[in-house]
């Protein structure tokens, strides 16, 4: 495989590698944080630092949380910080359901099909469309397409690392983009709300609240990934010259097919029985009050939704794949799922007491005020705005892998702030989500990049993490330029980000 000219992405990446390996755990990282709140509220409160409330016309001032009134108010409120963290039921009630889906097989049996019946010519766009699409199922994209697309292109003819940069480039560049709502919605949303909440308390964020711009995110990084790969990434890696031997993707058996109907019907009945709710003026998934779908049991419920669709059509698909012969084989699909969160779950621990500590000390809000006055002077509009924070993103992914812990961090902050300056919560989640996405693929701090390496290295011995960034990289200067370049359509034509989300407040 050619090697030319990386030498200096090799010394980049030995300094990226070096201070994101000195990083402590994420959940660490949060414990610091809260206890850093904790010592700056008792700091600030020596200067009396006041503003005035942009919605009540009250003055807010920095709360000293090392006091005897802070030590009860952490004491008594440990435990609620935690259960009450919004992210963490939405997650928890959204594996559950995907759970089955993926334990039944159905995800996996869905995305051979979608890859063996597509045509040759538009095979590339199929891989790198799969790989956005898989994103609903969490990331069960990264073990399963990526190393059966360069399989695919093997026994195509083709260069087994162009499909697997393909299916990479849409599972980890498009992590943000889909035309279903996934688990990272939900997560995202109740981050988003919670810092909103810093400004405005009754403020709501609901999963969709993107869902319009990253449904189009979905074709552009599909046609992107696939333009780049059969234009830069193919041409530069020549005629494959390795020993591995094409394999042969076994067609969809008799057992599958008969599943992946059972599931099709599943689907159109569910599908049918959401639309009976939502089409009559007086439907049963409508605002009973008012008849409205924006404010209404659909869209607070959507969370459930996603989860009672993907158990009903899992367990269809298992039902006729024979996959599923009790119910203790539903009820392991959903325990699995869950082994997966022991991480996430101390993580959020720690996360959740960090965002209780700063909303209640009011420094989230000051520092939102102080910088919306700078900002606003500055003269700056939404689009130079937007760039910087989507620029901001993009660089710190390389140093910290995880999108929600990332969030988590920069939302109590930037929220607020644009808040302040007249711009939803769902917009800035959106720009953020432009950034954490294009570097994904690139980023050594990303949870499976080793697991890329290692499959690389399955068709080169060779191959490194060099290796990887240098195959990479167009796709992410190029997914940077044109998701920007929708970004910017977005708000010249003030166009909603998703249901009941606008650009400005």
């Amino acid at each position: 495989m050619k090697k030319n000219g990386n030498g200096w992405i090799n010394r980049f990446l030995s300094i990226i590698e070096r201070l994101g390996n000195a990083l402590p755990h994420p959940a660490t990282l949060f414990a610091g944080f809260a206890g850093f709140i904790l010592l700056l509220s008792w700091i600030l409160s020596w200067f009396n630092l006041t503003v005035t409330h942009p919605g009540t016309g009250k003055s807010v001032s920095v709360v000293n949380l090392v006091s005897t009134e802070g030590l009860h108010r952490i004491l008594t409120n440990l435990i609620g910080n935690f259960t009450g963290f919004a992210p963490l039921g939405t997650v928890l009630v959204s594996l559950l359901g995907i759970g089955i889906a993926e334990g039944t097989g159905l995800i996996g049996a869905a995305m051979r099909l979608l890859v063996l019946k597509s045509p040759a010519r538009l095979l590339t766009l199929v891989i790198v469309f799969a790989g956005v699409m898989s994103n609903a199922a969490s990331e069960v994209g990264y073990v399963l397409l990526v190393p059966l697309a360069a399989v695919i292109f093997l026994a195509a003819g083709r260069h087994p690392l162009a499909g697997l940069a393909a299916a990479f480039a849409g599972v980890s560049g498009g992590y943000s983009a889909n035309l279903l709502l996934g688990t990272v919605d939900p997560l995202l949303a109740g981050l988003s709300q919670e810092a909103a909440r810093i400004v405005n308390p009754e403020y709501t964020v609901n999963p969709a609240c993107n869902y319009y711009f990253m449904a189009v995110s979905t074709f552009l990084i599909t046609f992107l990934g696939a333009w780049v790969t059969e234009r830069v990434v193919e041409p530069r890696l020549g005629k494959y010259e390795g020993n591995e031997k094409a394999e042969e993707v076994k067609p969809m058996s008799g057992a599958e097919q008969k599943g992946l109907w059972y599931a099709m019907i599943a689907a159109v009945l569910f599908t049918a029985f959401v639309l009976g709710g939502l089409i009559p003026a007086n439907g049963y998934l409508r605002n009973p009050e008012t008849g409205d779908i924006l404010h209404s049991p659909f869209m607070s419920g959507i969370v459930a939704l996603v989860f009672f669709s993907a158990a009903i059509c899992g367990i269809a698909y298992g039902i006729g794949a024979k996959t599923v012969k009790n119910d203790s084989d539903v009820m392991k699909g959903m325990a699995k799922s869950m082994e997966t969160l022991g991480s996430y779950i101390v993580l959020v621990f720690f996360a959740a007491q960090f965002v209780a500590f700063f909303s209640w000390s009011n420094i989230g809000l000051v520092l939102a005020v102080k910088g919306a006055d700078t900002l606003r002077a500055s003269g700056l509009g939404p689009i130079p705005l937007m760039l910087s924070f989507v620029v901001i993103s993009a660089t710190i992914n390389l140093i910290m892998g995880s999108a929600s812990a990332k969030w988590a961090i920069m939302a109590p902050v930037f929220i607020p702030m644009f808040m302040l300056l007249g711009y939803t919560p769902e917009f800035t989640q959106a720009a953020y989500r432009v950034g954490d996405s294009v570097t994904n693929i690139i980023s050594p701090m990303m949870s499976y990049f080793a697991l890329i390496v290692a499959f690389i290295q399955r068709y080169d011995e060779k191959a490194g993490i060099g290796t990887v960034i240098s195959t990479m990289l167009p796709y992410t200067l190029v997914f940077f330029v044109g998701w920007i370049s929708l970004l910017i359509l977005w708000i010249l034509l003030e166009l909603p980000f998703g249901f009941g989300a606008g650009l400005y407040l």
